[in-house]
Parts: C-alpha cells; sequence; structure tokens
C-alpha cells in the first residue's frame, strides 16, 4: 500500500478514536532551531533537582508517564545532556543525531466537550496540539486599600502558617477551605487572620490567579517591588467550561526570588525561564519531559522550539491536547497579545528522549 494512504488512514484512525496517540515521527527538516541553550538548560537544571526528590516525594508528577511510557532515567539523562550540549541545540543535525522521537496527536474527545465554548478548541486540527500561551504579570499594586486598588492578595492564612501541605490537607476546618473566590471577592476574609499582600485592581487580580505569578511595582512606595507566586489553593476544582472571572478556585499567594512553575508546595516550586517552559497535564505526562514543536508563522517559515514541561495548573486536570506556552514578562494583556501575535495557536508536537546509546554523565 502507498506510504500516502498508509498516513491517511492513520489520520483517520486517530478521528476515529479520538485518543491520544503517541507514535515515532521525525521533525521537518529547517536550516537551524530556534532554542536558546542557556534558557533550557537553566529549566532542566531546577527540574532535574525536583525529579531526584524521588518518586515518593511526589508521586503524582514525578512517574515514567501513564500515557506513555519514558523511563524515569532517560528523562533524567536527557536533561543533564541538555546542559552539557547547551551551545548545539540549535543545530537540526545534532538534535537528530542525538533524540529519538514520539509524536503526539491529541485527544480529540477530551477537546470536543469544551468547542462550543471555546472557539480556539473547535478549531483544534486532529493532528496538531494547541498551544495556548501564558505570562508573568506586571501589574501596579498599592500598600493600602483604595477605590482605585480595592481587592486583596493574600498570603496563606495564620492557621496553617506552620503545617507542611500533607499536614494542612487533612484538616477542613481550615479558612482556606472554607470560601470559594466569589465569596472572597466580596470580602468575607476582610476580618479573617489572613495577611495581605497588596492590593489591586479586579484585571490584574485576575491576571495574577490565571497566571500563577505577578510583578507588582507599589504606587505608594516606588522603591518597592514584589514577585508573588501561587502557594496553596482552596481545593475547589478548575471550571474549563466557565468564565475566569466566575470561578470558584482560589490561590493564596508568596513572595518569591523568580519566576516559578510546578511544585507540590510553596517551598519547593521549580524557578522557570520563559520561552523553554511548557505547562501541561503533568499528572499524566509526568514532570520534566522535553517537547519540540514545530509550526509556521505569518510569513510562512517554519519555526521549531523546544521546552520542559516544567508547570501545570488546573486547566490542564484530564487535558492531552493542549500546552501552555511560558512567553515572557509583561504590563498587561494588550502588549502580551502584540508580542504573541505571530505565535501560532496550533503546533506539531514531538516529545525528545536521549537516544539509548547516548551519554548523559552528572
Amino acid at each position: 500500500m502507498p506510504i500516502i494512504v498508509l498516513f491517511l488512514c492513520f489520520l483517520i484512525n486517530i478521528q476515529a478514536n479520538a485518543a491520544p496517540i503517541f507514535t515515532k515521527e521525525v521533525p521537518l527538516n529547517n536550516k537551524s532551531y530556534e532554542i536558546n541553550g542557556t534558557a533550557l538548560c537553566n529549566t532542566a537544571k531546577e527540574t532535574l533537582a525536583y525529579l531526584n526528590k524521588g518518586a515518593n516525594y511526589d508521586p503524582s508528577v514525578i512517574h515514567d508517564g501513564h500515557l506513555f511510557n519514558i523511563p524515569l532515567k532517560r528523562v533524567k539523562d536527557t536533561l543533564i545532556f541538555i546542559c552539557q550540549n547547551k551551545d548545539k541545540l540549535s543545530n537540526p543535525k545534532f538534535i537528530k543525531d542525538n533524540f529519538d522521537f514520539i509524536r503526539w496527536y491529541p485527544d480529540i474527545n477530551q477537546a470536543k466537550t469544551l468547542k462550543s465554548s471555546k472557539s480556539l478548541i473547535a478549531k483544534l486540527p486532529n493532528d496538531k496540539i494547541l498551544m495556548t500561551k501564558y505570562y508573568v504579570h506586571e501589574a501596579q499594586a498599592s500598600t493600602k486599600k483604595t477605590k482605585s486598588y480595592p481587592y486583596a492578595i493574600y498570603s496563606l492564612p495564620k492557621d496553617e502558617e506552620s503545617l507542611s501541605l500533607e499536614e494542612a490537607n487533612v484538616k477542613p476546618n481550615l479558612i482556606r477551605f472554607k470560601y470559594g473566590k466569589q465569596a472572597i471577592l466580596k470580602g468575607v476574609l476582610d476580618h479573617k487572620n489572613v495577611p495581605v499582600l497588596a492590593y489591586l485592581n479586579r484585571e490584574d487580580l485576575e491576571a495574577a490567579l490565571m497566571q500563577g505569578t505577578i510583578v507588582l511595582k507599589f504606587i505608594d512606595n516606588k522603591n518597592y517591588k514584589k514577585i508573588l507566586n501561587v502557594n496553596r489553593n482552596n481545593n475547589i476544582p478548575y471550571d474549563k467550561a466557565k468564565n475566569p472571572y466566575n470561578q470558584e478556585r482560589y490561590w493564596y499567594f508568596k513572595q518569591v526570588d523568580g519566576i516559578k512553575g510546578y511544585g507540590k508546595d510553596a517551598e519547593d516550586k521549580i524557578t522557570v525561564n520563559s520561552e523553554v517552559t511548557y505547562a501541561a497535564d503533568l499528572e499524566e505526562f509526568g514532570l520534566g519531559k522535553l517537547l519540540l514543536v514545530q509550526y509556521l508563522d505569518p510569513k510562512g517559515k517554519l519555526v521549531t522550539r523546544a521546552g520542559i514541561f516544567a508547570d501545570t495548573g488546573g486547566a490542564f486536570k484530564n487535558n492531552q491536547y493542549q500546552i501552555d506556552f511560558l512567553a515572557g514578562s509583561y504590563a498587561g494583556k494588550d502588549e502580551f497579545y502584540q508580542s504573541t501575535r505571530h505565535l501560532s495557536n496550533y503546533v506539531k508536537a514531538y516529545f525528545m528522549v536521549l537516544k539509548n546509546n547516548k551519554s548523559a554523565k552528572n
């Protein structure tokens, strides 16, 4: 049977089964890859350190993968190898000589349930992954509640600040578990023992909750600046069918020293870098997978870049059709959208794994 017929039959099979498909395929050829080796290595080192805590520490994400199996040793060797060769990663021949590739086709069944409310999902091709984008939001804030900045962004309630995540999660009467986002916005925590980190307007608060990290510059203290990252949430699931403003899931924050990705608790979060980090369904794929994506830019040029699965979020629960690309830091949505217009919404996606006959030395 001709190869083209076999390939068409394969695509038909994907659509019929409507489940994530993983198959050995190599990416398309082009002259060079747009891979920032230094940034990729920095994120790889942080991710590797988390993986080295061991599966017993965080079994939900430290595993070979539930959808397809890549042994943790190979995942770690891959991360080590890219640091050892960070200056060679823009060379397509070097990449193809040293890595095996696993093409990822999306789970169409999962996407179907959201087609009516999500236009990007409605247009999702059978052979590409949805690549949304997220960013670190920069915003003005106030140390005091004002008419322009009426919404508090809270630190962890005092009743659990000395508790580990495991200890806190078995205490259902803690403040964190009592209230949904809408009640909090109306001020239910105003007279509770919950520290306020800053006051924001509604748009910036929503951006912080959605993006997970926010950089604050204070209007009443020009020399004061904070980077905040999500700490623990109220354990209410994110509802993918609802508008973000109407969610009940709520996050409490913590001051940090850099952009943070995944971590089961605030003290453990991975420091990540822009343009080399993907948020994804870590519970199913596993932490630390290296993904290469290809797409055509607005001028028709083939673009190839790579990043690490080092972040996640509520929208990625049982989501095997989407990744979220960390684009950078921006002052707001307009600046963010303008700067990311050239990035495609749909990409061919290939997991990269160091070949068995190669070596990576610690």
